[in-house]
């Protein structure tokens, strides 16, 4: 008899952050392993504090004891065995970054080592293969991020741009100095009698202030194993003072540690950008304690505290209004550019018990701005777990999230640079076969070093996506790295959710259809009874709604379960009650469904209602009507993805499908997909999936298996959902539909930037080679190189400056 059941992934992974943790993934992997077991995923089902795996095995096989067992001692294994850092030190260049990384890659134990060029750090390592200790100093080592680090605040971040603006300006300055003495030693023959001693020694000196960094780098990339782009500037630039070029190949230096320079403040620059979102919290907050206010600092606030928050300050903390009413600015987080209204929750107590079924118009955030009216706010959560810092925190690590694109520019360059060296090292010898002296053959075969370096091609993509993330960050959209903005700018097809997503997710009820031998008061007790106690917002819509026609409240029911995708069970005044649609009558035990309510049913759906129908014992209450409607922005936003580029746009829901037909036609897509189970929507992706780029927009909890199988999962209104926030590609931060045409605009033009500056990069080169191998000088090719390296640079770093069209 096939099962399912729900296990605590806080108890069996104690140490995960993220359901997207590798070890979650090898927890799947083991229990699927197990005899009995089908399948194993992240849960689909609303969970308010906790992480949980969704387990579907065989109960005639494997019982539930063995399963809970076999998968808190695999929990403890893995927990035992594999962990990961991360750590954020200084923005670097692409190529220091990718050094670093295969550095660490080479420690014992360590299993995955991403550097990301704005100096985040990630390893995953295996504990029975290394030292956790000896890993944490080389990680420390290499990105200069003290071990064991806390999660980066506002200070941190400080401190550590800082640092990093230091390193950068002593770059500048020697890259300063390379240039002024260059510029010395040209000048001063024209206007002054100077030995030649004299002009020899300016001329090593910039060569000196100009090849210190990039010596330096080449060494580094030679001791791990790689020939990288410093090191062809660094021979050709010897080669041309052998020569006698000493100011060609001062030259040389000086502009390629100047695109060096400007490569670390593109990283800079985008790094800053992602850290002002820590910087947006208050420091303090005003406590109310006993009636007076205490102003603390915000790290101290915990769970359960009242702040005051007075007119035009920014919150403090993630919470609800219990007091006042205000206008907000939420804008900082979800990128909403009106003001929210705020007001206090009805119930304080059950909102501080069931977070997530706090309303949007009661719920606050670290980091917003509020109104002109006083509120006081409950704390929700500790300043250490605010959605601000989690954003913050998940942004940092999305850098070390690679995209396609910067996989293929990396294996490009491990194969290209070495061809380069041997081509120049053939060509040192043309003076073989052509009447030319040496010395032409060197100098030609030098320049082919400077002409073949792909400098521009090591900062073009890296810059690109950095600049990408932290645009959208700042617009209300978490995209988690470099490869699902990649696959965004690449769509051709959207899956849509119904409820919630293009519409309001604000069902009314709007029929109560007593059975025959039943009352409404009957039929509007037990459903609301048993709807209260699940978190569904159809269960939300039934309880506010049934309980206004009720002549009094019901009693309390209680062992609710849930049937997924068909409906609910809970124990009623001593009598089970099921309440579902009417596929799910047909498959559960007890008296089937009658003709009469049957067509009862029907009618209503086809009129497009949602219908819940209630059973208590074996007798039938009736059935329930609702409905909910479409999103008044959903159709203007299916347009401008139209605009955009999107070629196919359809509608997956679990609702039956006239329901499904109405809405899809109401708000302008091409297709309507209706009473879909979970698995049938995950189908629907795949056979999707297998022949187009497709993202599955839904809330990031009840869509969690769909979202995993498309190219891209994108959550609405993940700022009020701890799950939403971990399950998802991209999370639109609002429950705001405006926001999905934004994050795929942004997404285009990043994916436009990022082969503009592919082609440029590649185009130089291209067209360098054979003007070198015709005759052109090193300064005049690698002043066109460097010039190419500004530009991909400018185009990357514009990106933090996109604007969404007009609507």
């Amino acid at each position: 008899m096939a099962q399912q059941e729900q296990l605590d992934l806080d108890l069996l992974l104690p140490e995960i952050s993220s359901v997207q943790d590798a070890c979650v993934a090898r927890l799947a992997e083991l229990l699927e392993a197990k005899t009995g077991v089908s399948s194993a995923h992240p849960s689909t089902q609303i969970s308010q504090d906790e992480n949980r795996l969704c387990v579907h095995f065989d109960a005639s096989v494997v019982s539930v004891g063995e399963l809970r067992e076999f998968a808190t001692r695999a929990g403890a294994t893995l927990a035992e065995r594999y962990g990961h850092f991360v750590r954020r030190g200084d923005s670097m260049p692409p190529r220091r970054a990718r050094r670093l990384a295969r550095e660490l890659f080479q420690v014992p134990g360590v299993l995955e080592a991403v550097v990301s060029p704005d100096g985040t750090a990630r390893v995953e390592f295996d504990r029975d293969l290394g030292d956790p200790e000896a890993i944490e100093t080389a990680l420390h080592s290499a990105v200069g991020a003290p071990p064991a680090a806390p999660p980066p605040s506002a200070s941190d971040d400080h401190e550590d741009s800082h640092e990093g603006f230091l390193s950068e300006r002593a770059e500048l300055i020697a890259t300063a100095l390379c240039g002024a003495t260059l510029l010395l030693a040209w000048l001063a023959p024209k206007y002054w009698a100077v030995p030649v001693w004299a002009e020899t020694s300016l001329l090593i000196s910039a060569f000196v202030f100009g090849g210190f960094f990039t010596v330096r780098e080449a060494i580094a990339h030679l001791k791990g194993g790689s020939f990288e782009i410093d090191f062809l500037m660094i021979v050709a630039a010897f080669g041309a003072g052998m020569l006698g070029e000493w100011a060609e190949g001062a030259l040389l230096l000086f502009l390629f540690s100047l695109g060096h320079a400007l490569e670390g403040y593109a990283m800079g620059r985008a790094k800053r950008a992602i850290e002002a979102l820590a910087e947006i919290a208050p420091s303090t907050a005003l406590v109310i304690k006993d009636g007076r206010e205490e102003e603390v600092l915000v790290e101290t606030l915990q769970v359960g505290d009242v702040i005051l928050v007075k007119p035009n300050q920014r919150i403090a903390g993630d919470g609800f209004v219990i007091k006042g009413e205000s206008s907000v600015n939420q804008a900082p987080i979800t990128g909403e550019s009106a003001p929210v209204d705020k007001q206090p929750v009805a119930d304080a107590r059950k909102a501080a018990d069931r977070p997530a079924s706090i309303g949007p118009e009661n719920r606050v955030f670290a980091g917003t701005i509020n109104g002109a009216g006083a509120l006081e706010v409950q704390i929700i959560r500790a300043a250490s777990d605010s959605t601000l810092a989690r954003v913050v925190q998940m942004v940092g690590e999305a850098e070390t999230n690679r995209s396609p694109t910067q996989e293929f520019t990396d294996r490009f360059e491990r194969i290209f640079v070495p061809v380069v060296l041997a081509g120049a090292g053939v060509s040192m010898f043309a003076w073989v076969v052509l009447p030319e002296p040496f010395s032409a053959s060197f100098y030609r075969s030098m320049a082919l070093l400077v002409a073949a370096s792909p400098c521009a091609l090591a900062i073009a993509t890296p810059s690109a996506v950095l600049s990408g993330v932290a645009r959208a960050a700042r617009g209300g959209v978490l995209i988690k790295g470099g490869s699902p903005l990649e696959h965004l700018g690449r769509l051709e097809a959207i899956a849509f959710d119904k409820t919630g997503t293009l519409t309001e997710g604000k069902p009314r009820v709007v029929d109560v259809v007593p059975a025959a031998d039943s009352n409404e008061q009957a039929l509007l007790r037990a459903a609301v009874a048993v709807e209260s106690l699940s978190d569904h917002p159809l269960a939300a819509a039934v309880v506010r709604d049934g309980t206004k026609l009720l002549d009094e409240p019901p009693t309390k029911a209680s062992g609710l379960s849930s049937i997924t995708g068909r409906g609910v069970k809970a124990e009623f005044e001593g009598i089970d009650v099921v309440i579902g649609n009417a596929d799910l009558f047909d498959e559960i035990d007890g008296p089937p469904l009658g003709s009469v309510l049957r067509a009862q049913t029907t009618e209503l759906e086809e009129a497009g209602r949602t219908t819940m129908i209630v059973r208590s014992g074996g007798r039938f209450l009736g059935v329930i009507g609702l409905m909910d409607s479409p999103r008044d922005s959903a159709k203007s936003v299916i347009e401008r993805l139209r605009e955009l580029g999107i070629t196919r746009m359809l509608m997956l829901s679990g609702d039956n499908q006239q329901v499904a037909n109405g809405v899809a036609k109401e708000v302008g897509l091409d297709e309507a997909r209706g009473n879909l189970m979970p698995e049938d929507k995950v189908e629907a992706v795949k056979q999707l999936r297998a022949t187009a780029a497709v993202a599955m927009v839904g809330d990031g909890v009840n869509d969690a298996p769909a979202m995993a199988n498309a190219t891209v999962g994108i959550a609405m209104g993940a700022a009020g959902s701890d799950v939403a926030l971990e399950t998802a590609d991209v999370a639109l931060m609002a429950d705001d539909l405006n926001r999905l045409p934004f994050a795929v605009g942004l997404s285009r033009a990043t994916s436009r930037a990022i082969r503009q500056n592919l082609w440029i990069s590649l185009g130089v080169v291209a067209v360098l080679v054979p003007a070198t191998l015709g005759g052109l000088k090193i300064g005049a090719a690698v002043a066109i190189h460097e010039g190419s390296t500004l530009v991909v640079v400018l185009n990357a770093l514009r990106l933090l400056a996109f604007r969404e069209t007009p609507r």
